[in-house]
């Protein structure tokens, strides 16, 4: 395949992109662990290389989006996620240097067994096969998502918003020309441009394993109830931070700032604050001050206005308690238990990250018993929820469901497993009716 052929892909009809990037899949399945780190290597430095290439991309689809944030059709939370800059470029050349240094995840034993002798059930792990992934804005998350897939040996179809076209763009054409020049199979990664693609990609069940959405709460939803492809996400990510009457306020303030101001778009900044009462009355003017500094704006229950003497606090309603703001936006309010706190962030919260403040060891435990979501912190910031924070290398997304995986999903989550039985003509008739020979079911070591 040339130069050529491999770029153009992304022009491919969907039904047809489908079914070529499943050949791929099984192309994929066979190329060794030394040769897809090796080829993410190579994509690492021509992201080095190619840095100013894909800054100019950027900033043409930067000032369009401003002109739509000026009009009213864009979010600035959406614009934040778009832009790249030169220190975004270095993570994500650095993401992708240490994903490539990761252990090879295909292949590994996870259960040996020998049922009889000479009969031996092994389960390993595999790809999935072909993911198809949708995401909205930002265009690090195509770098991302790709190179974990090429670790995974998965084969990927991405969609991308319209208003990341030409960092999508330039970033795929970076992609695709490290696999051709590796040899890599066609199709291993595959970009569609256009809305309308959404819709025929949800109806590839055939070819597609598994969808992947990034994006708003609306895209999530209409993503999951308009496809018979198993859909991993997460909607909504609404955090909490509970300060419980045992915390260190100063260590609680400067969690709280990082976790609402370091970057308000992300879906782990936090969005509730819950304040314990024994606390409230000290702790609410100095948190107050250090957040209006960075420019949030607060919004609170009664009990907490009346402590600030309602000054700069806007009454917060009942719907503040399931909005994912997205912004330098917080909502306050005060419990008087830790069990009134865990009731509310389970029965408003997205099931994201949760984080308790707190000196009490009993208080700190009771609260990760209880609190039903995929990332439950102690003393610190929720914008540690992150698949290269996690040690991942990166992410294709959070799932927030109760099955495998969950959290940010890395390498672990983008592979599965097959069973393995190797047998010496064994039947199942000589284990059946009053002769039947007895199974061992005898552990089988697994190498180290």
């Amino acid at each position: 395949m040339n130069k050529d052929q491999s770029i153009s892909l992304k022009a491919t009809d969907v039904r047809t992109t489908a079914k070529l990037a499943k050949q791929a899949a099984g192309n994929l399945a066979q190329i060794t662990a030394k040769r897809r780190t090796e080829v993410l290597e190579l994509i690492a430095s021509r992201l080095e290389q190619k840095q100013n290439e894909i800054l100019e991309a950027n900033k043409i689809d930067v000032l369009a989006a401003k002109e739509l944030v000026a009009k009213g059709g864009m979010s600035e939370s959406l614009l934040n996620r778009l832009k790249l800059d030169s220190t975004k470029i270095a993570e994500l050349v650095a993401g992708t240097k240490y994903l490539a240094t990761l252990d090879d995840p295909l292949g590994k034993v996870t259960l040996a067994r020998e049922l009889d002798e000479g009969l031996c059930l092994y389960r390993i792990t595999c790809p999935i096969g072909v993911i198809g992934v949708i995401f909205e804005s930002r265009p690090d998350a195509l770098l991302q998502i790709a190179t974990l897939c090429i670790k995974s040996g998965d084969a990927s179809i991405l969609k991308g918003g319209a208003e990341a076209q030409n960092s999508n763009a330039k970033l795929f054409e970076l992609i695709v020309q490290a696999l051709t020049d590796s040899s890599f199979p066609a199709h291993t990664v595959n970009l569609l441009e256009s809305r309308q693609d959404i819709e025929k990609l949800l109806h590839a069940d055939e070819f597609i394993d598994l969808i992947i959405p990034r994006g708003s709460n609306e895209l999530v939803k209409h993503i999951q109830n308009n496809t018979r492809i198993p859909v991993l996400g997460h909607a909504e990510g609404i955090c909490h931070i509970y300060v419980d009457r045992t915390a260190d306020l100063k260590q609680a303030i400067k969690i709280i700032v990082d976790a609402k101001v370091q970057y308000p778009a992300a879906c782990n900044a936090v969005e509730t604050l819950l304040l314990h009462k024994d606390i409230a009355s000290n702790f609410l003017p100095p948190v107050i001050d250090e957040l209006i500094k960075h420019k949030v704006t607060l919004k609170a229950d009664e009990r907490s206005r009346e402590i600030l003497n309602h000054k700069d606090v806007a009454a917060a309603t009942i719907e503040d308690w399931s909005k994912e703001y997205g912004d330098l936006i917080l909502s306050i309010k005060i419990v008087n238990s830790l069990e009134e706190a865990i009731s509310h962030i389970n029965t408003y919260g997205s099931g994201h990250t949760d984080t308790i403040i707190t000196e009490n060891s009993l208080s700190a435990e009771q609260f990760f018993a209880s609190v039903n979501s995929a990332g439950v912190f102690i003393n610190a910031s929720t914008r540690f929820a992150d698949g290269f924070r996690y040690g991942f290398g990166a992410e294709v997304g959070i799932s927030t469901g109760k099955l495998h995986p969950r959290g940010p999903v890395g390498l672990e989550g983008l592979v599965t497993y097959k069973y393995k039985l190797v047998g010496h003509g064994h039947i199942v008739q000589d284990y059946s009716g009053t002769k039947a020979k007895k199974f061992t079911h005898r552990p089988i070591p697994l190498q180290s």
